[in-house]
């Protein structure tokens, strides 16, 4: 899938965050959500890789980077500690400045990464998502329908770890099932991927420490950052039949978060760049590098 890739394990602190690289040219950083790798990215990352640098990194405690213990108040899976060890590798291949796309789960990642570390990103786009706080601070019954994943996955230690591990395959089935609007949209292969990654106890474990992370640390950190707004251009995508795009006023919420925001949704459900990867690589393209491409004779 991500062919002529260099695939790299470059230790950050005491975590290694595994990925591939491919390109020449600036510094595009994606990072991928729940319950995926940086294997969401597999159709769109080589085209990518013509115009740009692409680093697509597995956060931690996904796929094949590590998995530390989640420690007190889970701080260990902080949106703050993971945009560090994305920060680190981006200065580790010597880029001090670089573009960033986050889908799910990463698109949080970046949202604080703009926060804490405002000279490094030029650019940031979040890829379905509302932000972590207004999520929590407005949910309702419509939300706790949709989202209920939210809720399960911060469960103590370790009912959730154990109920999912009892079934992997149904419970990836399901939310792909749930969230995604094209049942041929995941291939087989990165489908198997996906399964290989989350199969690992320590990997089921890790992604709910996430989840506890962002109903708790994240939420003091967000509002220690109220009246702190991103400064760079913020692209807003989602998914025009998914839950997020349905459910907020995107442009809006994100305006309260950012100065400069831009953004419209795709014909799809939640995984843009699986079930919608001809308009997210033109939209990421346009908004990183003023030009439009195609995924034609690739």
């Amino acid at each position: 899938m991500f062919n002529d890739f260099e695939p790299f394990d470059i230790r950050t602190g005491n975590v290694t965050i595994h990925g591939m690289k491919k390109g020449s040219g600036a510094p595009l950083l994606l990072l991928h959500g729940y319950p995926q790798t940086h294997v969401i990215w597999h159709k769109i990352a080589p085209k990518l890789a013509e115009q740009f640098t692409v680093i697509a990194t597995d956060l931690r405690g996904y796929g094949d980077s590590s998995k530390p213990a989640g420690g007190e108040n889970h701080v260990a899976y902080s949106k703050r500690e993971m945009a560090k060890d994305q920060v680190a590798v981006m200065q580790h291949f010597g880029f001090e400045r670089f573009f960033v796309a986050g889908h799910d789960r990463g698109g949080r990642v970046a949202h604080r990464m703009a926060l804490d570390h405002p000279e490094r990103v030029q650019r940031i786009a979040v890829l379905d998502i509302a932000p972590t706080h207004w999520m929590y601070t407005t949910t309702d019954l419509e939300f706790a329908r949709g989202y209920y994943h939210w809720f399960f996955l911060i469960q103590p230690y370790d009912v959730p770890e154990k109920m999912i591990a009892a079934n992997v395959e149904h419970w990836l089935r399901s939310k792909f099932g749930q969230w995604g609007r094209d049942k041929q949209a995941i291939t087989d292969e990165a489908y198997a991927e996906y399964l290989r990654c989350f199969k690992d106890f320590a990997a089921i474990h890790a992604s709910c420490e996430d989840y506890r992370a962002s109903a708790g640390i994240d939420l003091q950190h967000d509002e220690q950052d109220l009246h702190k707004k991103i400064t760079v251009p913020l692209l807003a995508l989602w998914g025009e039949k998914g839950f997020v795009g349905k459910k907020y006023d995107l442009i809006n919420v994100w305006k309260e978060r950012a100065e400069n925001v831009q953004g419209y949704g795709l014909p799809c459900g939640h995984y843009l760049p699986e079930e919608a990867p001809e308009q997210t690589l033109q939209a990421l393209q346009q908004f990183f590098f003023g030009k439009r491409n195609t995924l034609a004779n690739h």
